[in-house]
C-alpha cells in the first residue's frame, strides 16, 4: 500500500508505505501530545488519518504520480480521491463521542478543521460526512488492510489534558490535538520527500546555552553604558525579573513604563523561569511587524539567528499545496518573535498550516508585550484562551505594559448592560514588587503631556513642526501619515505600514543615527513606532487618540533622560493636537473621545502619565465598548460544546484581529541590503516555497485591503499562492505601496 510516491536524484520510483507512514506519524504526534497527557488521542487520530489511502481506487490512482507534482493526497481539488472521511468515518460509528472527537481532526486534517453544521457555517459539514449513507458511498478500503489496521487502534482513555476539562476549553484541546496530527504528518512526509531538509531541523542551542549567550550580552552591555539615573532603574528592574522568575508557573504582569528596559528585562525572566521549570520554548508576542523586525534582531544578535523564529502574520499562501505546507512555520525554535495577529489568529484557526504550530506552544513561556493593545473586540476569547493556555498547557504568560490596562476585575459591556470578570487580579502576579509600578512612574519621569490645540489643515501643523530640528509627529491613518508628509519640507521621514519591512527597518536605523550625530531630523508617521522602537527624540507630537497610545507615544520622547537646556536636565514635550480628520469610526473613534476627555478631566494626571490616569481611563473607555465578543465566537466554540458541535471553520473565518475587511498580503519590489525582493520573487517562481525562502520574504510584504487589491490585481502574478509584484510603478521608495485609481496615485 503507498501512501505517497517520489522520483529520486537517480529518476527513479521510491515509495513511502502507508503502513509506515501511519505508525510513523502515531510516532511523532503521541510525543508531542504527551505534554499535555494525551498521547493515546494523538496515537489512535494518526493511525487512522490517512487510512481512507487503503482504498483500491486511491491505490491505483497515486501509483503512477508524484507526491510532490500532483498534489494527489489533497482533496480539495476536482478528480481527487477523497481517504480523510473513511478513518473520521470508522471513528464515529465505532467510538461514538470519542470518535466524533476524533473524526475534526482526520476529516480535516489537509482541508482544514471542518464546521459540524454547514447550515450555520461556511465550510465542512462534518455532520453530513459521517453519515453512514455518505461514507458507503466512498471508495472502499481493503477487508484485509483495514481489519489489520484497526486491530492495532486502542481506544483513547485519558481525560482532556490529564484531568477535567471546561466547556471554554474543550475547542484548545481539539485544536491542540490537530496540531500534533498535521504537524506529524507534514513532518513524516518531508522525511520521506526531502531528507535533507528534515535533517536539517532541530539543531538549535539548549535553553542553558541561550543562558549564558544572554548573560554574556547583558554583562557586555551594562559595562559599556552610562550610569546614568534610567540605566541604574533598568538594571534594578532586569534584578527583580530575575529573582521572581523562581515563582511557580502561571500567569505574571510586568508593568514598566515605556524606556524601563522592558524587552530585555522580560527575557531574563522567561529565560530563568524556562530553566528552572524546564520549559522548552519562550513566544515573544508584539502587537506591531515594525517592532518584531527591531526585536528579532536584537535577539538574533544575541542568541544567534538559528535559535530564532521572526514569524509574521502576512505571508500564508492563499492557496495551500503541499509544498507550502511543509514550508509553514511549526515554531521548532527555542525563541520565536510573532505578532498578536498570527499568535491569537492561530489559536482559533482552521488551516492545517495555521495550526501546525500549536503544539509548540504547550509548556513555552509566552510573553504578551504591550498588552493593553489586545484588540477589546476580541477581548472575551482572548482571555479565555490565555486562561487555557496556563490552566491546562502548561503556558507561564507574562502581560507586559507600561499603562496598567484595566484587564484584571471587571470590565462592563455596554452592548448587554452586563459585567465581566476578565482576569482576576489574584491570578496574576505582578513581577515589579519593589518597586513598585507606581514608584517606577515617578523615578521615569521624563516628559511632560499637554495640550496644543485644533489645527485645521496639516500645512498649519507642517509649519509647526518645522520649528523643531528633531521631531517625531505620529498620526492615526496611513492616509493622515501621507497627507501630512506631503505638506512637509524635503528631507522629512515617512514611516507607515504601506512599507515593508525592509523598508520600515532602513528608514528606522537612519532615524536613529541621525539623532544620535544631533542631525536635523523629522519624521511622519502611523502608531506602528509606538510600542518598541526606541527612538529618543526631545519632541514629540501625537494625534488625539487613546491615552494608552499617548503614552506610548511618550515613550519616544526623551527616552534616556538626558535632555537638558543650558546645561540643566529638562523634561521632553509632548503635544496632543486635534487633527484636520478625527479618526476612523469604531474602536479608534472612542478611544479618541475617551482620550480628549480624560486630558480635559484630569489633565495634572496626565502631564505626569499617574497610574491612577490610566486606571479612569480604562474604565470609561471599556464603558463605552458594545462588545468583547464583537463576532460571537462563543457562539461558534462554546455554546454547544456538550454536544461536541463546533463551528471551527466560521469561527476561525471570522476571528479577524485587524477589521472586518480581509487583507491581501503582497510581496513588494524593494532591494533590501542582503536580499533583493526580485531575485527572492525568481527563486519563488523556480523552486516553489520553502521555510528559508518564505522568512526572507515575509521581509518584503505589504498588507492591503482586499477591494484595494482588486483595484490593481493585474500588477501582480500569483506564485504558489503568493501575490507578487510585477509592475515597477507600484512601490515608491518613500511612500511605500502606491494604489491608483484613474490618474491619481491613493496611498492606504
Amino acid at each position: 500500500m503507498f501512501a505517497h510516491i517520489k522520483r529520486n536524484k537517480e529518476e527513479q520510483w521510491e515509495i513511502h508505505k502507508l503502513e509506515k507512514h501511519l505508525e510513523g506519524v502515531g510516532e511523532i504526534a503521541g510525543d508531542f501530545a504527551v505534554k499535555f497527557f494525551n498521547k493515546d488521542w494523538a496515537k489512535a487520530a494518526s493511525l487512522l488519518h490517512d487510512i481512507g489511502k487503503g482504498s483500491d481506487e486511491f491505490q491505483r490512482y497515486i501509483s503512477d504520480r508524484s507526491g510532490y507534482e500532483t498534489e494527489v493526497h489533497i482533496e480539495n481539488v476536482p478528480g481527487r480521491v477523497v481517504h480523510s472521511t473513511q478513518g473520521a468515518g470508522w471513528a464515529y460509528q465505532n467510538w461514538g463521542e470519542i470518535g466524533k472527537i476524533l473524526a475534526y481532526l482526520i476529516a480535516g486534517h489537509h482541508g482544514g478543521l471542518p464546521d459540524w453544521n454547514h447550515e450555520i457555517g461556511v465550510g465542512g459539514n462534518l455532520e453530513y460526512r459521517l453519515q453512514e449513507d455518505t461514507v458507503k458511498k466512498l471508495p472502499q478500503l481493503s477487508r484485509e488492510f483495514i481489519g489489520e489496521r484497526t486491530g492495532k487502534l486502542i481506544r483513547p482513555a485519558t481525560l482532556p489534558c490529564g484531568s477535567q476539562i471546561e466547556e471554554e476549553q474543550i475547542h484548545f484541546w481539539i485544536r491542540m490535538l490537530y496540531s500534533c496530527l498535521v504537524d506529524a504528518d507534514f513532518l513524516d512526509t518531508e522525511q520521506f520527500m526531502d531528507r535533507e531538509k528534515f535533517d536539517s531541523r532541530g539543531k538549535h542551542g539548549s535553553m542553558k546555552d541561550l543562558k549564558k549567550m544572554y548573560d554574556a550580552h547583558m554583562f557586555n552591555l551594562t559595562r559599556e553604558a552610562p550610569a546614568t539615573s534610567v540605566n541604574k532603574i533598568r538594571t534594578n528592574i532586569l534584578s527583580q525579573c530575575r529573582k521572581t522568575a523562581k515563582s511557580a508557573p502561571g500567569l505574571f504582569s510586568l508593568t514598566v513604563p515605556t524606556g524601563g528596559g522592558k524587552t530585555l528585562s522580560a527575557m531574563a525572566f522567561a529565560l530563568e523561569h524556562a530553566l528552572e521549570y524546564k520549559k522548552e520554548r519562550i513566544i515573544m508576542v508584539i502587537p506591531y511587524t515594525s517592532i518584531i523586525e527591531q526585536t528579532a534582531q536584537v535577539y538574533k544578535e544575541i542568541f544567534h539567528a538559528d535559535n530564532v523564529i521572526e514569524h509574521h502574520s502576512s505571508l500564508d499562501p492563499d492557496k495551500e499545496t503541499s509544498q507550502s505546507r511543509l514550508a509553514s512555520e511549526n515554531w521548532d525554535a527555542p525563541i520565536i518573535v510573532t505578532t498578536s495577529v498570527q499568535f491569537f489568529e492561530s489559536l482559533f484557526a482552521s488551516r492545517s498550516s495555521a495550526c501546525r504550530k500549536l503544539h509548540n506552544i504547550v509548556n513555552s513561556v509566552v510573553i504578551l508585550d504591550e498588552v493593553q493593545m489586545l484588540p477589546t473586540d476580541f477581548l472575551k476569547p482572548i482571555v479565555h484562551s490565555i486562561k487555557g493556555l496556563s490552566d491546562k498547557f502548561g503556558v507561564s504568560l507574562v502581560l507586559c505594559t507600561a499603562t496598567q490596562p484595566a484587564i484584571t476585575g471587571e470590565i462592563f459591556e455596554k452592548g448587554n448592560g452586563e459585567h465581566y470578570s476578565i482576569l482576576k487580579e489574584e491570578e496574576c502576579r505582578e513581577i515589579m514588587v519593589s518597586p513598585s509600578p507606581e514608584e517606577l512612574v515617578e523615578r521615569l519621569q521624563r516628559v511632560e503631556v499637554g495640550q496644543c490645540g485644533k489645527f485645521l489643515e496639516w500645512d498649519a501643523l507642517a509649519r509647526e513642526l518645522e520649528k523643531c530640528e528633531q521631531a517625531l509627529c505620529i498620526v492615526n491613518t496611513r492616509n493622515d501619515c501621507r497627507d501630512l508628509y506631503n505638506s512637509m519640507p524635503g528631507g522629512t521621514v515617512h514611516l507607515s505600514a504601506n512599507m515593508c519591512g525592509e523598508h520600515r527597518s532602513r528608514m528606522i536605523e537612519g532615524i536613529k543615527s541621525r539623532l544620535k550625530k544631533g542631525e536635523v531630523v523629522r519624521v511622519v508617521s502611523t502608531q506602528l513606532v509606538e510600542a518598541g522602537v526606541d527612538f529618543d527624540f526631545p519632541v514629540v507630537f501625537r494625534a488625539m487618540a487613546g491615552f494608552d497610545s499617548i503614552a506610548q507615544a511618550a515613550g519616544r520622547c526623551n527616552r534616556e533622560g538626558e535632555l537638558r537646556a543650558n546645561n540643566v536636565k529638562v523634561n521632553g514635550k509632548v503635544f496632543v493636537f486635534d487633527p484636520p480628520k478625527p479618526a476612523p469610526p469604531g474602536i479608534l473613534r472612542k478611544g479618541e473621545q475617551v482620550g480628549r476627555m480624560i486630558l480635559s478631566s484630569d489633565p495634572e494626571g496626565c502631564k505626569k502619565l499617574l497610574p491612577q490616569t490610566f486606571k479612569k481611563y480604562f474604565e470609561n473607555y471599556f464603558s463605552v465598548l458594545n462588545s468583547f465578543d464583537k463576532q460571537n465566537i462563543e457562539s461558534l466554540l462554546v455554546k454547544n460544546a456538550a454536544d461536541l458541535n463546533f463551528q471551527f471553520r466560521t469561527a476561525a473565518q471570522k476571528f479577524n484581529l485587524i477589521d472586518d475587511k480581509r487583507q491581501v498580503s503582497i510581496v513588494v519590489w524593494y532591494e533590501g541590503e542582503k536580499n533583493k525582493s526580485k531575485e527572492l520573487i525568481e527563486r519563488l517562481r523556480y523552486t516553489g516555497p520553502y521555510r528559508e525562502l518564505m522568512r526572507k520574504l515575509q521581509r518584503f510584504t505589504v498588507s492591503i485591503p482586499e477591494n484595494i487589491f482588486n483595484e490593481v490585481k493585474g500588477s501582480f502574478e500569483e506564485l504558489h499562492g503568493i501575490w507578487c509584484q510585477k509592475d515597477d510603478t507600484l512601490y515608491d521608495p518613500v511612500l511605500g505601496f502606491v494604489g491608483y485609481k484613474g490618474d491619481e496615485p491613493i496611498v492606504f
